[in-house]
Order: C-alpha cells, then sequence, then structure tokens
C-alpha cells in the first residue's frame, strides 16, 4: 500500500485594508458615546482615530486567533506570576493622549498607573497609554497599517512595542527615540527592563 503525498503550501491571502467611516466634523462622538457605539456592534474590532475616523475591522481567523491565544497565555502566566502590572486582551480600548481609541493584541501598564484612574474611567474605555504592546500580523493584514500602529504607541508612550509578522518570519521592535530593530525569524523575545523576566517563545506562534 503506497501512502498519498501530499504538499504544504502557504496560502496567499489579499491584504485587506479596514473599513474607515469619517463622522467629524458632521457628527463629533464624546468618549462614552463611542464606548455605547462599540458596545452595540459587538461583532466588530472598532477603533477611532486621533481626527475621529471609525476605523472597523473583521474578526481574525480561526489560525490567527489560535496562536493569539498562545501568545495571551504565555504572558498572562508571567503577568501574574510578576505582578507589577496589570495586562490586557484585543477587545481592550485604551484612548491614547492624542485622542485615539486603540485596542492591541497585548497590551499590559504598571499596576501604579492603572491605580491612576477611577473606577469609572478603568470600566470604560481608560484613558492612558500603556507601557507594552504586542501586534500579531494575520494574513489579510497590511504592515505598513500595523507598523503606524505601534509607531503611535510608541509616540505615545509606550516604552515597548512589539509588531510580529507571521506572513514573513519577521518580529519589529519599537522602542522611544531609537530606529526599529528588525530581527529575521527568532525563537523567542525577551522583555528587556520593561519585562524583566518575560520571554515569548515563538515556536507556537509561527
Amino acid at each position: 500500500m503506497i501512502a498519498a503525498k501530499t504538499e504544504s503550501r502557504e496560502i496567499d491571502y489579499p491584504e485587506v485594508a479596514p473599513m474607515v467611516l469619517k463622522f467629524h466634523p458632521v457628527v463629533e462622538m464624546t468618549a462614552d458615546q463611542f464606548f455605547d457605539f462599540c458596545q452595540l456592534n459587538r461583532d466588530y474590532r472598532i477603533e477611532r482615530t486621533a481626527s475621529g475616523e471609525i476605523i472597523i475591522m473583521s474578526p481574525t481567523g480561526s489560525e490567527t486567533g489560535n496562536r493569539n491565544f498562545d501568545l495571551t497565555v504565555q504572558f498572562g502566566i508571567w503577568v501574574k506570576q510578576d505582578g507589577t502590572g496589570v495586562g490586557f486582551d484585543s477587545s481592550t480600548g485604551l484612548i491614547l493622549p492624542n485622542g485615539a481609541t486603540k485596542s492591541s493584541d497585548i497590551a499590559w501598564m504598571r499596576l501604579e498607573k492603572w491605580n491612576s484612574l477611577t473606577r469609572e474611567q478603568q470600566t470604560k474605555f481608560a484613558p492612558i497609554c500603556p507601557d507594552f504592546v504586542v501586534e500579531l500580523r494575520s494574513p489579510s493584514d497590511r504592515l505598513q497599517t500595523l507598523q503606524q500602529k505601534i509607531l503611535e504607541y510608541r509616540d505615545n508612550g509606550v516604552s515597548l512595542g512589539w509588531l510580529i509578522d507571521r506572513n514573513n518570519r519577521r518580529v519589529y521592535i519599537y522602542r522611544p527615540n531609537a530606529e526599529v530593530e528588525v530581527l529575521e525569524n527568532p525563537d523567542s523575545l525577551r522583555g528587556e527592563s520593561i519585562l524583566p523576566g518575560f520571554v515569548l517563545d515563538l515556536s507556537t506562534i509561527w
């Protein structure tokens, strides 16, 4: 009996731009109104730019969701063990100092920063910039869009940002006042002084 031979081929997904809706200056939603708008449309991933444009993205595919879950589990274990900060998943919206409301696949901020917020601010989209963010590129994500997003995070106060490009097995590392560092097919990533002791195993992410 001869076993059938199968070939493993990488599927070439077309890059998809998110839908952008322009409201300003005809309609201007407050932070509370935008929060309520997102709650009414929970099937979508929604962000808002600093100029008031609404960005609507479709849910990720199952494979990317699985990799993102593994990323969240690895980081979540470190967060609980370390205890110096709080972590957030991809459904969390945060209002940056420039007025944009963004959500990343992983976000983390120091505990004292989180505790500086009121209970009401913590319940909705917290008006604060995280210290660390991760974006995991799905096959249909535009690389340039994600690069601009991490740059916006950095310019608003993020101390360390990782853009993990699974399509090309490449990682972009963003730090304040520094050129973007590019790693080719790394086995792991270290959290440096921002996340002491955290090591992300990329073998299950690729």
